[in-house]
C-alpha cells in the first residue's frame, strides 16, 4: 500500500501521457508533412528552345535559364532531385493554353484565357503543385500539399459545410479585378487596324560600307566599354534590387518609384539581349514570371511611364528575341496581363484616358472622365505600344484606343490651335464644354428628357445654340472654349453630333434629375455622371505653353514613328507631323549666339494668353529633354523625303552636343538659357552683349555706383568734422580746468563747433542713407568765403591740437571729398558692383558656361535625349564623327556618375566636385546605355529600316505584311 501511493503520481501522468499520444495519433495526417516546402504558386516551365538570333549582331539564346538559388530568392531551399537533374531544364513557359479564335476581320486572334493552377494539369501535383529552385538553379516540381494549422479555438480546426478544413488566406492584399465597363465601344465600332500590305517607304540608315580593320578595332573596343558599364549597373540593381523599381547605388538599396513592378528589370531586358546577355536576359524572365501586375503600393498607376516602361519593354524584349518564334511567349502574355489592366483608363465618355489609374475595384467601377489638365506627352503617348500589342495579338480594341486619341488630335489640329500645327503643354481632355454647361447649370429648370431626336433641339433652345440641317447642334464661337476674340482663325463654331458614335457621352443609357442637387446627370448603369455638352481637346485653362520640352516631347516623336509601324497605311500621322515640323521651325526654333560661333540650333518655348501674334512670350531655352528633336527631324526628314529636315536635326544634334561640351564635367544641365541671334545665317561673338544679357540693370549700375562714392564723400566729411569739433572742445575744457576761468571764444572758435546735425551723423551705418548736413553747413560755407581767407576756408580742418594755428596752415586738404575709395571700401557689403563686376561675379558663383545667360537647373540624371539623336544622326548620314562626339559625352558621364555598383544621377554638371544623387533611373540602362552600345555596333543591329523604337528606345519590329506581323 505504501509503494502504490508513492507512485500513484507516475501512474496519473504516465495516463495522461497516452491520451495526449492518442490525440496526436489521430491528427497526425495534418501535420506528417510540416517540414515539407512552402507552397509556391509559380507554374511550371514548358521547354521551347529558342532559335538562333538573326544577322543583327546577335548569338544564339542559351537553351536553359540561368536563375538564382533557393536561398537568394528568399525561398525554402530544396534538396536537388539528382536522379532527373539533367532531364529538367529551365525554361520560360509559353502562353498557356493559347488558342486562336476568329477575329471581327475575320482572322485569328489570340486569346489568352487565366491561369490556372499547374495542379491539375500534372497527376503528380494534383493535390497542391509547387515550382520550387533548387542550389543548380534548375526547376523542380515536388508534392507538399498546404498546410491547414488548427485552430486552438475549433479543436481539430474550422471546418466548412462539407466537413472540410477551411484555407486560412496569407494575403490579405487589395487585387485589381476586372470590372464592368460603363461606356463600352460596340465591336462593330472599333476602329481597326489597316490591313493593307505596308507602303513602300524610303530607307533610313545610310549605305554604310565596308569598315577597316582598325576601325573596327576601335569601335569594338568602345563597344565593350558600354557593355562593361550595363554589366556593372545591370550586377548592382540584380543584387541589391531585384524586383524593385530601382537601385539606389550609392547606398546600394532600392526604391520603388513607379508601381513596384521591377520597372529597372522590364525596362532592360531588350538591352540585355541587344548587348548579348543572354544568361541575365533568362534569369530576368524569372523575374518577370512573379511579377503581378494585379496588386501595387502604389493608389494610382501613372499610365504614360507604365506604357512606355513595362508594356513597351516586355513587347519590345518579344520582339528583338524572335517574337513567336524565340520561345519567349512569357513577354507577350505578361504584355496582354497588363494591358488588360491598363484598358480600364479608357472606359470614358469620349474614350479619353484617365491619366492617373486608382486600379482598386471599389474606385475603378466608377464611372470616370479624362481630366481638365493633362500634358500632350502624357495623352499622345501610349500610340506605339497599344498598336504593336494589337498587330501581334491581332486583337482590334487594343488599336482602338489610341486610335481615337490620334483622332482628337488630328481633328484639333485641323481645326487650329493658337500655334497652328502644336498643341499647348495643358489640354482639357475632359470632353466637356465648361461654357455650355456654365449655361446648363444657370438654367432655373432642366426638364427630364431622353435622348431622341429632340434633344438638340430642346437644349438649344436653353443654350441659345442653333440646330444644323443635320440635327447638329452649333454652339457657335461665343459659348466653345476654344474660340478666340479678336483671332477670326479660332473663332470657328463647335459641332456636337448628335450620335456621338463611342467617342462621346451619348453612350450613356438617359437622363435624370438629382434629387439633392437638381443638376441634370446622365445615368451609366446605378452610376451617374454630371450632365456634360461634349467638345473635342482643347486648352487647359490659363497661360498656354508650346515648346518640344517635357510633358510634350514624346506626342510629336510618336506621330513619324506610329506612321512607320503601320507601314505607312495611315495618312493622319504623316500630316500631324509635317504640320507639326513646320510650326517648330517658324516659332521654336532659334540660333543661339555661342563662343565659337558653331551653327546651332534649339527650340525654345512660347507663352501665350491665345493670341501669339500679340503677346507671345518666347523663352530661348535649352533642356535636356529636348535634344531628341534632333532625332525626330533627321528620320522625319527621310521617310518624308524632306531633306532641308535632315539638315535642322543635325544642327539641333549639334546643340545638344556643343550644350555638353560648355561644361566643366562635358556634360549637359538639364536646363538653362541662351542668347538668341538675330540673324540666323549671321551670328558672330559679342561680348558686351552678352554682359548686358547677363546684367538686367547694366544701364543703372553706373549711376548707382555713382551715387554710392557721392554718398560716402559726404559722410566721411562729416565724420571728419564732428571729430575735430569734438577735439576742439576737449581742448576748451582742458583749459578752463587749469585756470579756473572759461576762455573766451574767438570767432574761428564759433565756426569750427559741431552743430546738432553734426552729433547726429556721429553715429552713421554704413547701410544707412546719408542725411543732409542741413543750412548750417551751408551757412558756413557761405561765411566762409565771404571773408575772403583762405585760412577762414579751411578753419574747421586745422590742427586743433596746438593753441595758434602754425603758419601755412591754409595749405592742408584734409577737409576736402577725397576721390579715391579706402582699402576697405571693396568688402563693404553695401557697395553697389560695377557692370563688370556684376559680370563677373555671376559667372564665378553661378560657374556659367561662357554663352549660358542662366543654368535653371544643373543637374544630371543619367538622361539619353543627347544620345539618342547622336545615333539618329550616325546612322542617318554615316558619318563616323558622331560616333567621335558620341565617345566623349561617355567618357564624360562615366567619369562623374559612377559608383561601386553602378551609376549615378548628380547634382551639378557645372562643378568637377560635384555630389551624387543616389539614383539611378530605369532608362539609364534602358536607354541611355542602349544608345551608346548601338552607336559603336554593327549598323544593322537594330537597324532603322527594321525596327521602330518607342520613347524609351524599346525596338518594336516594322511590318513586312498585311495587319502588322
Amino acid at each position: 500500500m505504501f509503494r502504490l501511493r508513492r507512485y500513484r503520481y507516475y501512474v496519473f501522468f504516465a495516463a495522461i501521457v497516452v491520451f495526449l499520444l492518442y490525440r496526436v495519433a489521430r491528427n497526425s495526417e495534418q501535420w506528417e508533412t510540416v517540414s515539407a516546402s512552402f507552397p509556391h504558386t509559380v507554374p511550371p516551365f514548358t521547354p521551347k528552345p529558342p532559335p538562333a538570333r538573326d544577322s543583327g549582331g546577335n548569338t544564339q539564346a542559351h537553351a536553359e535559364v540561368k536563375g538564382g538559388t533557393a536561398e537568394d530568392r528568399g525561398l525554402p531551399q530544396q534538396v536537388p532531385d539528382k536522379s532527373d537533374k539533367a532531364n529538367s531544364p529551365n525554361k520560360v513557359p509559353d502562353l498557356k493554353g493559347q488558342h486562336r479564335v476568329a477575329s471581327d476581320h475575320g482572322r485569328d486572334e489570340f486569346e489568352l484565357p487565366p491561369k490556372s493552377d499547374p495542379a491539375v494539369k500534372d497527376p503528380a501535383v494534383k493535390e497542391a503543385g509547387v515550382v520550387a529552385y533548387d542550389h543548380n538553379e534548375a526547376t523542380k516540381v515536388t508534392t507538399a500539399p498546404i498546410i491547414n494549422v488548427p485552430d486552438k479555438s475549433n479543436g481539430q480546426g474550422a471546418k466548412d459545410a462539407d466537413n472540410n478544413p477551411i484555407k486560412i488566406p496569407t494575403n490579405t492584399e487589395t487585387h485589381w479585378t476586372k470590372v464592368p465597363e460603363h461606356f463600352p465601344v460596340p465591336a462593330s465600332e472599333l476602329i481597326p487596324l489597316p490591313t493593307d500590305k505596308p507602303r513602300k517607304i524610303p530607307t533610313i540608315q545610310y549605305a554604310f560600307e565596308k569598315e577597316s580593320a582598325t576601325t573596327r578595332e576601335t569601335r569594338e573596343a568602345r563597344q565593350q566599354q558600354v557593355k562593361a558599364e550595363m554589366e556593372r549597373s545591370w550586377a548592382g540593381y540584380w543584387k541589391y534590387a531585384r524586383g524593385h523599381d530601382e537601385l539606389s547605388p550609392v547606398t546600394k538599396k532600392f526604391r520603388d518609384p513607379f508601381c513596384g513592378w521591377a520597372a529597372t528589370l522590364v525596362d532592360s531586358l531588350d538591352t540585355l539581349w541587344i548587348m548579348g546577355m543572354e544568361d541575365e536576359f533568362e534569369e530576368a524572365l524569372l523575374e518577370v514570371e512573379k511579377i503581378d501586375f494585379t496588386v501595387s503600393k502604389r493608389a494610382e498607376i501613372p499610365v504614360f511611364e507604365t506604357t512606355i516602361r513595362y508594356l513597351g519593354g516586355l513587347i519590345a524584349a518579344y520582339d528583338v528575341s524572335s517574337g513567336d518564334n524565340g520561345g519567349y511567349d512569357i513577354l507577350l502574355e505578361k504584355a496582354v496581363e497588363l494591358a488588360e489592366i491598363l484598358m480600364g483608363v479608357f472606359d470614358t465618355p469620349n474614350r479619353m484616358p484617365v491619366l492617373y489609374y486608382n486600379w482598386k475595384p471599389k474606385y475603378a467601377s466608377k464611372p470616370k472622365r479624362a481630366g481638365t489638365s493633362v500634358s500632350v506627352a502624357e495623352l499622345g503617348s501610349l500610340a506605339m505600344e497599344f498598336t504593336r500589342l494589337a498587330q501581334l495579338t491581332k486583337k482590334n480594341k487594343y488599336y482602338d484606343a489610341v486610335a481615337r486619341i490620334t483622332d482628337a488630335f488630328y481633328e484639333w489640329q485641323e481645326q487650329g490651335t493658337s500655334i497652328p500645327g502644336i498643341f499647348p503643354e495643358h489640354i482639357d481632355a475632359s470632353g466637356c464644354n465648361i461654357t455650355a454647361q456654365n449655361e446648363l447649370e444657370a438654367a432655373k429648370k432642366v426638364p427630364d428628357i431622353d435622348i431622341n431626336d429632340n434633344f438638340n433641339r430642346d437644349r438649344a433652345q436653353r443654350t441659345g445654340a442653333t440646330v444644323n440641317e443635320h440635327d447638329e447642334l452649333d454652339f457657335g464661337p461665343e459659348v466653345d472654349p476654344g474660340a478666340h476674340p479678336g483671332n477670326p482663325s479660332m473663332a470657328k463654331p463647335h459641332i456636337m453630333k448628335r450620335s456621338q458614335k463611342s467617342t462621346a457621352q451619348m453612350m450613356n443609357s438617359g437622363k435624370q434629375r438629382n434629387s439633392e442637387t437638381s443638376k441634370a446627370e446622365l445615368i451609366a448603369g446605378e452610376n451617374t455622371l454630371p450632365e456634360c455638352v461634349s467638345q473635342g481637346l482643347t486648352p487647359g485653362r490659363g497661360m498656354q505653353q508650346y515648346s518640344m520640352g517635357g510633358s510634350q516631347d514624346s506626342t510629336y516623336e510618336y506621330f513619324p514613328k506610329q506612321w512607320l509601324l503601320l507601314g505607312g497605311l495611315e495618312p493622319k500621322y504623316k500630316e500631324l507631323h509635317l504640320k507639326a515640323t513646320e510650326a517648330v521651325k517658324k516659332w521654336l526654333l532659334y540660333r543661339p549666339m555661342v563662343p565659337d560661333e558653331r551653327d546651332i540650333l534649339f527650340s525654345s518655348k512660347v507663352v501665350t494668353r491665345g493670341e501669339p501674334e500679340t503677346d507671345a512670350n518666347t523663352q530661348y531655352e535649352v533642356t535636356h529633354l529636348t535634344c531628341f528633336i534632333g532625332g525626330m527631324f533627321g528620320m522625319g526628314g527621310k521617310i518624308f523625303e524632306v531633306p532641308a529636315d535632315v539638315e535642322i536635326g543635325a544642327k539641333l544634334t549639334e546643340g545638344c552636343v556643343w550644350a555638353y561640351e560648355s561644361t566643366a564635367t562635358g556634360i549637359m544641365p538639364e536646363g538653362g538659357h541662351l542668347l538668341p541671334c538675330s540673324d540666323l545665317k549671321n551670328c558672330h561673338w559679342n561680348q558686351t552683349l552678352y554682359e548686358k544679357e547677363l546684367d538686367p540693370l547694366f544701364e543703372s549700375r553706373e549711376e548707382q555706383v555713382q551715387e554710392y562714392y557721392d554718398r560716402k564723400a559726404k559722410a566721411k566729411a562729416a565724420m571728419e568734422k564732428k571729430k575735430k569739433d569734438e577735439e576742439f572742445a576737449r581742448h576748451h575744457a582742458q583749459i578752463k580746468s587749469e585756470t579756473g576761468q572759461p576762455r573766451k571764444p574767438a570767432l574761428d572758435d564759433k565756426l569750427s563747433r559741431g552743430s546738432h546735425s553734426d552729433h547726429e551723423n556721429a553715429g552713421i551705418q554704413k547701410r544707412a542713407a546719408i542725411p543732409d548736413m542741413g543750412e548750417r553747413e551751408d551757412d558756413l560755407a557761405e561765411s566762409s568765403y565771404a571773408t575772403g581767407s583762405k585760412s577762414a576756408k579751411f578753419i574747421g580742418t586745422q590742427d586743433l591740437e596746438d593753441s595758434d594755428p602754425a603758419p601755412g596752415f591754409e595749405r592742408s586738404t584734409a577737409g576736402q571729398v577725397p576721390l579715391q575709395t579706402n582699402e576697405d571700401e571693396d568688402e563693404d557689403p553695401s557697395r553697389p558692383l560695377t557692370h563688370a563686376e556684376y559680370v563677373a561675379q555671376k559667372i564665378e558663383n553661378e560657374k556659367l558656361p561662357k554663352g549660358f545667360v542662366d543654368v535653371t537647373s544643373r543637374n544630371y540624371i543619367l538622361r539619353p535625349e543627347a544620345i539618342e539623336s547622336v545615333w539618329y544622326m550616325y546612322r542617318i548620314t554615316g558619318d563616323k564623327k558622331w560616333q567621335e562626339k558620341g565617345w566623349k559625352m561617355f567618357e564624360s558621364i562615366v567619369k562623374y556618375t559612377a559608383t561601386d555598383v553602378g551609376n549615378s544621377a548628380i547634382h551639378s554638371v557645372l562643378d568637377t566636385h560635384t555630389t551624387k544623387l543616389n539614383e539611378m533611373e530605369s532608362f539609364w540602362t534602358a536607354e541611355t546605355l542602349k544608345y551608346f552600345y548601338m552607336l559603336y555596333s554593327e549598323p544593322n543591329l537594330i537597324s532603322l529600316d527594321n525596327y521602330v523604337l518607342n520613347t524609351e528606345a524599346h525596338p518594336f519590329k516594322r511590318p513586312k505584311t498585311s495587319f502588322g506581323v
